[in-house]
């Protein structure tokens, strides 16, 4: 590898630390986020028991972690194909990985909701008779859905994910501070490793903590769902917050036009890739009619649900059908408001998408279903605002773009054919 053309701007430039107004919000941000989130999960709690308002808690979670994961998958990615286009975004996307450290300590409500039978059925002793499941049956199921491996496979799974952010994310800073073109060959020679584990433990984590609330259905592409939206709404992210940082003076000539455009390429590609993934598994599953695997959607199915039957088609058409012929232009991905925009529509549907996947779980419909909306929402808001605190704290203390890395020059001088 051989450097390319040094940066436009000196390593201290203002353009490269992050505003002042966006600095002073970090504090406000953690703090009301912390009490929006506590209070969200006792809203669901208090008003329709404590299932409830663990799976309000266990959406946003869920909501905030998949956007960390598919950050840390953008960060890899990028370093396994030797990419110099998104050297200037990478940094928001390394900033965002950086979120599953704080992330591990807030899953162990979920842990101890395991260990309480307060969120999962497989951890409720009458599950078995009151379903009518074989015993034969439910103790295979048991030798994996148990508290105590359950926590074990959780703490492998955050390990795993803390300690590559964590080693990606310190040796981009080294490399701003030194330059030394021997950490990018260092993090491109560990990627390829790296990915394979990340996509063990998503894939596993989605069964886990968001299958196994149904103990009963099992789907081997509902991993591959998870990630699917995880990444997507990480570009989503990282095009949305680039753009934020750009009204507030950050940044203006090294994120261009050309980066919007492939960003948005991405998040098109993406909305295929769901759809495809989406339809795929209802797919399968609907012409196998096998009843282990239809109870799932059948809780879901447009004329079975009142609650949730509207959301299903509302996701085909608003989280796929609307987007899809929303960014498909190549006009409309040169525009980075219109990048923007999609990009914050996208993120609310991601929340809905797994809104629809963890609350029918929790078996409350009608006015129920609306008190957990609200649960939900104000779970999500507060986690959202709590991450994107720590996220400015963090920012605060790094630049903006990797300053020394030795594609720069070519994500600067980066054109679209």
């Amino acid at each position: 590898m051989s450097h390319q053309a040094v940066p436009q701007k000196p390593a201290d430039d203002p353009a490269f630390v992050l505003p002042s107004l966006l600095s002073g919000l970090s504090y406000p941000l953690c703090i009301g986020g912390l009490i929006a989130l506590v209070g969200g999960a006792f809203l669901g709690t208090t008003s329709l028991g404590g299932r409830f308002g663990m799976s309000a808690y266990l959406t946003a979670y869920m909501y905030a972690l998949t956007i960390a994961l598919g950050s840390l998958f953008f960060v890899l990615i990028q370093h396994l194909s030797r990419a110099g286009w998104s050297v200037v975004v990478r940094r928001i996307a390394e900033l965002m990985m950086m979120m599953v450290i704080p992330l591990a300590v807030l899953f162990l409500p979920i842990g101890y909701a395991a260990y309480s039978g307060s969120l999962y059925s497989w951890s409720d002793p009458g599950y078995q008779a009151e379903h009518g499941v074989p015993a034969v049956v439910w103790a295979e199921k048991l030798r994996w859905l148990n508290a105590d491996w359950f926590a074990i496979r959780a703490v492998i799974y955050l390990s795993v994910w803390c300690t590559t952010a964590w080693w990606y994310f310190s040796k981009s800073q080294q490399q701003d501070q030194t330059g030394e073109i021997t950490l990018t060959e260092r993090m491109q020679a560990r990627s390829g490793p790296c990915v394979i584990l990340f996509a063990f433990c998503t894939s596993f984590a989605a069964f886990d903590w968001v299958m196994s609330l149904a103990p009963m259905w099992f789907s081997t592409m509902f991993g591959v769902y998870i990630f699917t939206g995880s990444i997507l709404s990480a570009h989503c992210a990282v095009a949305l917050l680039s753009f934020v940082l750009q009204k507030q003076g950050a940044m203006r000539d090294e994120v261009t036009v050309e980066h919007y455009h492939d960003l948005g390429k991405l998040i098109f590609g993406f909305i295929c890739f769901w759809g495809y993934i989406s339809f795929s598994q209802y797919m399968l599953i609907w012409y196998g009619n096998i009843p282990e695997e239809t109870h799932w959607y059948a809780t879901r199915y447009p004329g079975f649900s009142e609650a949730w039957g509207p959301i299903s088609i509302g996701l085909m058409v608003l989280h796929w059908g609307v987007p899809f012929a929303g960014i498909m232009s190549r006009h409309v991905r040169r525009r980075p408001w219109a990048v923007a925009f999609w990009s914050a529509y996208i993120l609310v549907l991601h929340f809905v998408d797994l809104y629809w996947a963890i609350m029918p779980e929790a078996g409350v419909e009608g006015f129920g279903a609306m008190v957990g909306l609200a649960s939900a929402l104000l779970c999500a808001v507060g986690m959202i605002a709590l991450m994107l605190g720590l996220v400015l704290i963090l920012a605060s203390s790094s630049k903006l773009i990797p300053v020394r890395d030795p594609r720069l020059g070519e994500s600067l001088a980066f054109e679209n054919f």
